[in-house]
Order: structure tokens, then sequence, then C-alpha cells
């Protein structure tokens, strides 16, 4: 067996954390399970640059097998994907909350997030990797049906049902369609910024699929110098640092070896569908918050009677001075309006 340690990074800034050092208040973290189902590409090796955190350490095992870099292990899309997951603990009993993220993302970009609410409201947490991203295997069936069902059999293995589903972009997407087909697993719905229609509003992201494809890392860098020289060669393509970052959370050093541990091959072949969203028949008549950025223009006026007519009692709450990633530029706001829909 191959044993090695795992460092989950993230930046403070994306965190919504300040860079001044925190006070003596700041959250005392909880406990938390994992699991990353086998089999599993081994995460990247080094330190931390200086404008990152550490959030946490532990030892995993796998066999030589495992270190491939994605694509090379893909399921059958006959059958659910077997999603990697982090799980707070919690002593409150009401329905646990799920975080989902969005494309080119990971369960660790709602880190911080997760665990703050944990703390405030005493529920269990759930972060997942959805398929085709980081440490959940790959699937040629990028469809949100696919990704619903992953998600339904992940609930139901955990025993999580009924829940709160809170979803940006993609995984918005993959919460609408799980709440629209199966009612009953979903408590209350969150979308963040995105909405059930065709997505229109990330043009860029053919530029992004370019920008990863040509970035060759030296192995001879550690991971510290590693990650800034994907952010020197990213932002001449990759504008905004929060993608940027999204993007590198997505680097890993497998076998020797720096590689993009999303499968970018899968997505790209099926971005149509991503971008789409299936025609269903029905609504979902539970508690709805579509959380949207004012200065981004996912959620447009035009929207609003497919919404109401999937998600009769729909709010749509707008962050003033929040882009896409609305956690990432007012994460104060985002967490409290959560909790007080959650209340």
């Amino acid at each position: 067996m191959w044993r090695w340690t795992k460092t989950w990074i993230r930046p403070l800034w994306e965190a919504g954390m300040p860079l001044a050092p925190l006070s003596s208040s700041s959250l005392t973290l909880p406990m938390y399970s994992s699991s990353s189902p086998s089999p599993a590409i081994p995460p990247a090796e080094g330190f931390p640059d200086p404008f990152s955190i550490k959030a946490e350490e532990w030892v995993y095992g796998t066999t030589f097998s495992t270190l491939l870099p994605s694509p090379s292990f893909v399921l059958s899309p006959t059958r659910p994907v077997p999603l990697s997951y982090k799980l707070l603990e919690g002593q409150n009993t009401q329905p646990p909350l799920i975080f989902l993220h969005g494309l080119f993302g990971s369960k660790i970009i709602f880190e911080y997030e997760a665990k703050a609410l944990a703390k405030r409201t005493g529920r269990k947490v759930l972060t997942v990797d959805a398929q085709n991203h980081r440490e959940s295997p790959s699937s040629p069936d990028c469809s949100y049906e696919a990704m619903s069902t992953d998600l339904e059999a992940l609930l139901l293995k955990l025993g999580l049902a009924p829940c709160v589903l809170i979803g940006h972009c993609m995984g918005g997407k993959t919460a609408m369609v799980l709440a629209l087909q199966k009612p009953e697993l979903v408590e209350r719905l969150i979308p963040v910024d995105v909405s059930p229609t065709v997505t229109t509003a990330f043009p860029e992201v053919w530029t992004y699929m370019k920008a990863m494809k040509s970035l060759n890392i030296p192995k001879e860098l550690n991971f510290s110098e590693a990650q800034k020289l994907a952010h020197e060669k990213l932002s001449q393509s990759i504008k905004n640092p929060v993608n940027r970052q999204y993007m590198i959370n997505n680097l890993m050093l497998v076998n020797g070896q720096y590689i993009w541990k999303v499968n970018s091959e899968a997505l790209s072949q099926q971005m149509d569908k991503i971008m789409d969203f299936p025609q269903i028949q029905g609504s979902y008549s539970g508690p709805t918050l579509f959380l949207r950025g004012a200065k981004s223009s996912y959620i447009q006026p035009s929207h609003l009677p497919e919404i109401k007519r999937l998600f009769p009692q729909a709010q749509i709450l707008t962050i003033p001075k929040a882009g896409h990633c609305i956690h990432a530029y007012q994460p104060q706001d985002f967490l409290t309006h959560i909790q007080n829909f959650l209340s």
C-alpha cells in the first residue's frame, strides 16, 4: 500500500477570511469525517504559499494502480458515481446542509462556509466533489440527470435525506434537478447565482479549458512554486483571480508530474449539457431561495417566469457588490442569508 499525507489549501481571500490576523473570537472548528472513494488520485505534495491556509491534514492509503491521472479511471454511465465528500458532524437533528460546487470547483471551495454554518447551526454539513472533479471518479455522462443520481445515491448512503441543498452554478443546477425529480429528498433549496435555463454568461469557458491544457509545470518545482507559476501563466487568459484560483485548486502532483485533477476531456465533450438545463415537467413546491450576485449576469429578468413555473415558492435575493462567486465576494452576507432562510 502507498501512503501519503494530504493537505487542503485555500487562499484566505477566497475563503472569506480577513488577511489580518484573526481575533480570539474566531470560530472553533468542529470535528468532521471524510471519505474519498477508491480509486482516488493522490493529492499534491509540498508547502502552501504565503497567501494560503492549511485547513486539515490526514493520511490515506491506495494501491499503485490508482496513481493514474484522470480520465484513466472512468465509471460506467449506467450506475451512480461514488462521490468524494467531507462530512462535518452536528448534534442538531434538523435537515443537514449539502454544498455543491460549480464547474472547475471542488469541495474545498465551500470549506470555510461549511464549517461556519456547522458551528452556527449545529447541523451536519456535507461538501461534495462532483464527478469529473478533484477526488471523485470520472464519468463520460455529464448530464444533470446523471449528476443528480450521483448525489441521490450519496445522500441515501449517508442517511442525509431530507436535506437542504446549496448549489453554486453547475452545482445549483444539479440541486434543482434533484429537487424536481425527487422532492422528498430536499427539505429546501438554495441555488446560488444560477437559473433553470441555458447558461450564456460564461462564454470564456473554452478559453479556460484551453489554458488548462496548454499549461505545463516543471516537475522539479515544489508545490508553492508550481502554484505561483500557474497563477502567472493563467493570469494571461483568466483575468478574474477568483476563477483563476478555482482552476489552481485542481492542480496536483501525481507520480512526479503536475496534473489537473479535473476531467477536461469529458467536460469539454459535454459542455453543451453542462451549460443547458433539462426539460422537466412538474415543479418543486418546497421553500426555495435564489441568491443572485448584483454584479453577475447569470440570473436575468427573462428567467423569472421559468423560475416561478418550476419553483412556485421561490424568492430571489440580490447580494450587493457580489459577482458570480457570491461566497467569495461577500462571504458574511452569503452566510447570513442562508442562516436566515433556514430559520
